[in-house]
C-alpha cells in the first residue's frame, strides 16, 4: 500500500533516505503512535521510494508475547492512520529491563557507599540502672540500606560513655562479620601534633588466631562519637578485604 498524505489525498516525494520529503505522510506520527502502545520502547518505519511501508522494526520490554505485539501494532496503524500493513512486515524485538538512568545513579551511590564500609548513623542515650546511676548507650551504624545497632552500658562519666561507644560499635559490627567476634581492646585518647584524637583497639578473628586492628579519630565532636568512628576506622579495611 503506498502511503499518503490524509489531508490532500496524494502521494509524495522521497528524500535520500528513502523516507518521504519533510515527512509528509506523518512517518514519525506513525512511530509515536506505535512507542505510544504499552511495552513498545521504540519504533522504526522503513518506507520506499514510493512511499509503501517496507518494513515496521519495534523494540518491546516486557512480557507480551510478539505475535500480540504484531497484532497491536496492525491494528493501532489501522485505526489511527487507515493503514494497513501486512504483519510479514513487522519485526518485534525484545529487550530485558530498561530503567531509568537517575534509578541507575541511585544504585551506583548505594553500592559506592557500600564498598566505603560500614558508617557511621547516631548515637543514642538512655537512662539505665536502678538508681539511674548508669547510662545506656546504642549506636546505629549502616551498611548500604540496612541499619545496624549495637547496645552498651557505663557509669555516667565521660571515660566509661567513650569506652562504651566502641563497645556498642563492635557489638554491632557482630551482625556483618562471617566469622568471629569483634572484641575492644580498648580506647582512649591521645595527644598529636597539637590536637587530641580518639585511638581504638579492637580484636578479631585471623586465621585460627587474633589480630588487632587499630584507628584513630580526631575529638572534633563527642568523645563518644569520636570513639565510634575510631572503632569503624580500624575495623573498615579488614572488613572489605575479608568479604
Amino acid at each position: 500500500m503506498t502511503v499518503t498524505d490524509p489531508s490532500r489525498g496524494e502521494g509524495r516525494k522521497s528524500g535520500p533516505t528513502g523516507r518521504p520529503s519533510g515527512d509528509p505522510w506523518g512517518v514519525r506520527r506513525a512511530e509515536n503512535l506505535l512507542t505510544s502502545l504499552q511495552g513498545i520502547l521504540s519504533a522504526r518505519i522503513v518506507v520506499s521510494p514510493l512511499g509503501e511501508v517496507e518494513e515496521v522494526h519495534v523494540l518491546m520490554q516486557g512480557s507480551t508475547p510478539a505475535k500480540q505485539v504484531v497484532r497491536n501494532v496492525e491494528s493501532a496503524l489501522l485505526a489511527h492512520l487507515g493503514l494497513r500493513v501486512d504483519h510479514r512486515k513487522i519485526s518485534v524485538a525484545q529487550t530485558a529491563e530498561v530503567r531509568p538512568i537517575d534509578a541507575l545513579d541511585q544504585e551506583a551511590v548505594r553500592e559506592q557507599a557500600i564498598h566505603r564500609g560500614v558508617l557511621f548513623e547516631r548515637v543514642e542515650f538512655r537512662t539505665a540502672g536502678t538508681g539511674g546511676n548508669k547510662l545506656g548507650m546504642m549506636v546505629v551504624l549502616k551498611v548500604g540500606d540496612r541499619e545496624l545497632t549495637g547496645e552498651a552500658e557505663a557509669v555516667d562519666n565521660a571515660r566509661a560513655r567513650m569506652q562504651a561507644a566502641a563497645r556498642a560499635t563492635a557489638a554491632a559490627l557482630e551482625q556483618v562479620m562471617e566469622r568471629g567476634t569483634p572484641e575492644l581492646e580498648g580506647v582512649q585518647v591521645i595527644e598529636a601534633f597539637g590536637r587530641r584524637y580518639v585511638f581504638a583497639g579492637v580484636l578479631v578473628a585471623e586465621g585460627r588466631g587474633t589480630a588487632v586492628l587499630t584507628g584513630t579519630c580526631e575529638l572534633t565532636e563527642t568523645p563518644e562519637q569520636a570513639a565510634v568512628l575510631a572503632v569503624l576506622d580500624a575495623t573498615n579495611r579488614w572488613l572489605n578485604s575479608v568479604r
